[in-house]
C-alpha cells in the first residue's frame, strides 16, 4: 500500500512540519524549503537544519520532498529569468541535500514562445549543468507531469521523456505524478480501461521504474480541460474511482502519495482526505508516524 501524507506549512521553521506531519499520521511529506515566492533567501539556520533531520530521523529520504518555488522557469525565453531560475534552483538542492531529504519536486517550467522544442532543449541544458554542479549530492529532482495551461511543458508524457533522456547521466531525475494534472491534460482516470490506458501509455513513453511520488489531488475542471484547479478527493472530476484504482494497484504500493488539496491551518481538510484515501484501500488512520509501517 502507497504512503500517504500531504503538503505541510513550515511556518516557524522547516522543522514545525515535520511536527504537523506527525500530527495528521502523515507517513510521507512535502514542503517548501524556502519561500515559494522569493527567489533567494538566506540559508536555513543549522541549529534548525539539526531540529530537522532529528524530527525527521523517523522516516526514509525518498519519503521527504521540498517543492521548488514557482518563480523558477528553467524554460524561460527571458535570460534573466532564466539565470535567476537557475540560481535559484541550485538554491532548492543545496538546502533539500543539507536537510538530508530524497527529492525535490520541480515544474519542468513554461516556453514563453519559445515553442515546445526549444524549450525542453533549455529545461535539458538547465538541469544537466545543475547535475553537473552538484554531482556530489544524495539529491534527486523530481520533474511533475503538469495540466498545460498557457505554454507549460509537462503535460505530455511525452515532454517529461525527452528531458530525461537528454540527460547524461538521467538517474537523479524521476518523475512526480499529478493525478490533477494528469487528468486536466486529457489522461483518463475514472474508468478501469481509461486508467489502465493511461498506465500504460505511462510505462511506454517514461518508464514506471522512474516514477518515484505523486500528488494526489481531484481536479476542478474536466477532463482535457487544461486548468490546473485542485479539489478535495472524491470531490472533482475524478472522483473516488480513479483514486481507488491508484490507491490499490500494487505498482506503486511502495511510492509517496502526497495532498495538495486546499486547506485551512488546522489541516482537519488533508485528515478528511487521508481518511477517505485509506478506506479506498481497505485501511484505517490507525498510524501515528511512520515507523508504525514496515519499509
Amino acid at each position: 500500500m502507497p504512503y500517504l501524507g500531504a503538503h505541510v506549512s513550515v511556518a516557524g521553521g522547516v522543522s514545525t512540519g515535520v511536527d504537523r506531519a506527525g500530527k495528521i499520521s502523515c507517513e510521507a511529506f512535502q514542503f517548501f524549503a524556502k519561500n515559494n515566492k522569493c527567489w533567494m533567501e538566506p540559508p536555513i539556520d543549522p541549529e534548525e537544519i539539526a531540529r530537522f533531520r532529528s524530527k525527521a530521523s523517523g522516516y526514509p529520504r525518498e519519503f521527504l520532498m521540498s517543492h521548488a518555488g514557482y518563480l523558477i522557469n528553467l524554460a524561460s525565453s527571458n535570460p534573466d529569468v532564466h539565470r535567476r531560475s537557475i540560481e535559484s534552483m541550485r538554491d532548492e538542492l543545496v538546502r533539500a541535500a543539507a536537510l538530508g531529504i530524497g527529492w525535490v519536486v520541480l515544474h519542468p517550467g513554461s516556453h514563453t514562445g519559445l515553442g515546445e522544442e526549444r524549450g525542453i532543449r533549455q529545461i535539458v541544458e538547465s538541469l544537466q549543468r545543475l547535475l553537473d554542479e552538484t554531482r556530489d549530492f544524495r539529491i534527486g529532482i523530481l520533474l511533475e507531469t503538469t495540466a498545460g495551461q498557457g505554454t507549460s511543458i509537462g503535460c505530455a508524457f511525452e515532454h517529461i521523456a525527452a528531458i530525461r533522456h537528454g540527460l547524461r547521466p538521467a538517474r537523479r531525475v524521476g518523475v512526480c505524478v499529478d493525478t490533477c494534472h494528469i487528468f486536466a491534460a486529457g489522461y483518463e482516470l475514472r474508468t478501469r480501461d481509461g486508467y489502465e490506458s493511461t498506465m500504460k501509455q505511462l510505462d511506454a513513453v517514461i518508464g514506471l521504474r522512474w516514477v518515484k511520488a505523486f500528488h494526489l489531488n481531484d481536479s476542478l475542471k474536466g477532463l482535457g480541460s487544461r486548468v490546473d484547479r485542485h479539489e478535495h478527493i472524491g470531490k472533482g472530476e475524478i472522483g473516488l474511482s480513479g483514486f481507488r484504482f491508484l490507491m490499490n494497484d500494487p505498482r506503486f504500493a511502495a511510492l509517496p502519495m502526497v495532498l495538495e488539496t486546499p486547506k485551512g491551518p488546522d489541516m482537519a481538510e488533508d485528515v478528511l482526505n487521508l481518511r477517505t484515501l485509506r478506506r479506498l484501500m481497505g485501511r484505517s488512520a490507525n498510524v501515528n508516524n511512520v515507523n508504525t509501517r514496515p519499509h
